[in-house]
């Protein structure tokens, strides 16, 4: 799109069309109905387009080889509908898999994760019977040493290896370097003592190796060496699983460009192909499954403008549901979903309400220049680590989720309420 010019499709949910009067539409819901209906803010899912890229992780990978990373977006309808369309679900914490439990996904269907297991979440991990338990750290061996003691079943595990491959992205997220908290180092000689303890070990029975060298990657050559590396060092094993990670980077704002999730299953087979190796390989892609399946809705609140500075456009939500900007400086676009082919011709700073300077949601945001007070304006993108990583700062209550399909709203996270700030509160 020309600068200035409307936001681009490419950037919106895979139902989405111009309603007869200029409103955008997607799942065949009207946006600004959704928002009358529900309130601001609010995060709209396009149910049809999640399970499209779930699909096609499947298609790519293979029946059993795809893991959700559910930190990305997870409450119960999601589990279930990663259930539904064969994926596996990567839980990091005792809550999460109590969520993906509650939604009845089956324990076997389900991955722990985590660089700092505690001893309550190892045990309920055993006692339910997940899949793979991915061990990081040599105190993790220990607490299974622990566990076994207590009778506790063998899990099954895998244990992450850093690779020593930096991926091109935010230092925040980067996580396959060598300095890292993540994992057991190939180039320290750490992973080979792990592989070596875990083979002898009566507490646990190694089935595999795994990598994570960071998350919003676009350059699919990180993925290549770093899948060139784990084979190198898991042939020898002859171990029966092999897990890649994720970390498939997704386009934010217009001129951003990121690999498929097809294109993605072609440059790690292609890396591994000829190498011999005989594992099963797994993946586990979070934000590519999600993020652009979902746009989130604000309702503006003031347009304060600074004469020979910059115009200030504040909504009613900010860094309590989208985080990113302020953690990464993570770009975003915005729009008016009245008026979806409206010209953007006016630069603003558009922020949330909460006291913060830094409360930033899009430095520099093209919109309509009638955007006004009262307007909903949507920003697109916001599937993935909005609501999994939103907070109550300021007292706000959390915004409300919806799915989207075929004409028909459903409500799978409800609005928190004043009484909910309180329900934990003792005097």
């Amino acid at each position: 799109m020309p600068p200035g010019g409307p936001i681009s499709f490419s950037l919106l949910p895979d139902s989405s069309e111009v309603g007869p009067d200029g409103q955008l539409v997607v799942g065949g819901c009207s946006l600004v109905d959704l928002a009358a209906e529900f309130g601001t803010p609010l995060f709209v899912y396009d149910e049809h387009h999640v399970r499209a890229r779930a699909r096609e992780a499947v298609e790519a990978f293979g029946a059993d080889s795809v893991v959700y990373a559910t930190k990305a977006f997870l409450c119960l309808a999601m589990a279930k509908l990663a259930d539904e369309e064969g994926l596996l679900l990567d839980v990091a914490t005792g809550g999460e898999m109590h969520v993906a439990l509650a939604a009845g996904v089956p324990p076997d269907r389900l991955v722990m994760h985590g660089n700092n297991k505690s001893m309550a979440e190892l045990r309920g991990a055993l006692a339910v019977g997940v899949r793979h338990v991915v061990v990081d750290s040599v105190d993790e061996m220990d607490r299974l040493d622990s566990l076994r003691a207590e009778g506790l079943p063998v899990p099954r595990v895998m244990l992450r290896l850093t690779p020593g491959v930096h991926a091109h992205t935010h230092e925040y997220i980067s996580t396959g370097q060598d300095d890292s908290k993540f994992g057991f180092t190939v180039s320290t000689g750490a992973a080979a003592a792990a592989v070596d303890r875990a083979r002898r070990s009566s507490s646990m029975e190694l089935v595999g190796v795994h990598c994570h060298i960071g998350s919003n990657v676009f350059r699919v050559d990180s993925f290549a060496r770093a899948a060139e590396v784990m084979a190198r060092f898991a042939l020898p094993l002859d171990l029966p699983e092999l897990a890649l990670g994720g970390g498939l980077g997704v386009a934010y704002v217009e001129g951003e460009e990121a690999p498929t999730i097809a294109q993605w299953g072609k440059v790690l087979r292609d890396a591994i192909a000829g190498t011999g190796i005989r594992s099963h390989v797994l993946v586990e892609p979070g934000r590519s499954i999600v993020a652009a399946a979902a746009v989130t809705l604000y309702t503006v609140g003031t347009v304060k403008e600074i004469p020979g500075i910059r115009t200030y456009v504040a909504v009613d939500g900010g860094m309590s549901d989208n985080p990113r900007p302020v953690l990464y400086g993570s770009g975003y676009e915005a729009f008016l979903p009245r008026d979806v082919l409206a010209a953007r011709e006016r630069t603003v700073r558009l922020v949330g309400k909460h006291c913060e300077s830094g409360d930033l949601l899009i430095d520099a945001a093209r919109v309509p220049s009638v955007l006004a007070v009262g307007d909903v304006v949507c920003t697109p993108v916001t599937g993935a680590y909005g609501h999994s990583m939103g907070s109550n700062y300021n007292k706000v209550t959390r915004p409300p989720v919806v799915f989207v399909r075929d004409g028909q709203v459903r409500l799978v996270v409800r609005r928190e309420t004043e009484h909910d700030l309180l329900a934990r509160d003792l005097m």
